[in-house]
């Protein structure tokens, strides 16, 4: 039976460094330089993972991404921190750099009335799968996960469509900076550090989130 870990015992587990949580479970960028050394990492992670479980690997000519995918139910185990751990020293032993501002996960958030008619056109639309009562996941992890809020009352007045930037936790204030400095604004920071609400100039809202809050 898997040991249940929280975000904050996640971080606060030996040899993790290199990673973060986001919204869909745990992530780290190596770089490696090049696809060769790109194709070693993932050689050796694929050794690891045959004694663990699976992770979700994306390779690129500049580097390598891992994501450790939380359980739907329960969320992250103690063997999640496990095999983080064991991937980075596989490459630190390659010599591959962990770089954690490069890791984000975007999810779509849609406010609606009746949220079973609605998810029901967005699941056909997308091809996505349906998780829980609330949202909609690529089953492929290529495209940014949905997730339905109901209201109680139309609300012509805003957009009803906005999106949700998954960061590391220290890099969220930076992320936060960035956009306020490209002619963003800040809508409300009242549940900083878990989410920052922030409009461009013509008031179309984003959410810049952490883990933060979900102990």
């Amino acid at each position: 039976m898997p040991e249940w870990i929280t975000p904050r015992q996640f971080h606060e587990s030996a040899g993790v460094d290199d990673w973060r949580v986001l919204a869909n479970g745990v992530s780290a960028h190596f770089r490696t330089g090049s696809f060769d050394a790109g194709v070693d990492l993932l050689e050796a992670i694929g050794e690891l993972a045959a004694a663990a479980h699976d992770p979700d690997v994306d390779l690129r000519s500049s580097g390598v991404t891992v994501r450790l995918m939380a359980d739907e139910q329960h969320g992250l185990s103690r063997r999640d921190a496990d095999l983080a751990r064991d991937i980075s020293t596989a490459a630190r032993r390659l010599g591959a750099a962990a770089d954690p501002t490069a890791v984000q996960d975007v999810q779509v958030g849609v406010d609606a009335l009746d949220i079973p008619a609605v998810r029901a056109f967005w699941r056909a639309v997308l091809g996505y799968r349906e998780v829980g009562d609330e949202d909609l996941l690529d089953p492929y992890a290529r495209g940014p996960s949905v997730w339905f809020q109901k209201m109680d009352a139309p609300r012509p007045e805003r957009n009803r469509i906005h999106l949700d930037v998954s960061v590391p936790h220290d890099q969220a204030e930076a992320r936060v900076a960035a956009a306020l400095a490209a002619g963003g604004r800040l809508v409300t920071a009242g549940h900083a550090p878990s989410w920052w609400v922030l409009a461009d100039a013509e008031g179309n809202e984003v959410c810049v989130t952490t883990w933060m809050g979900r102990d």
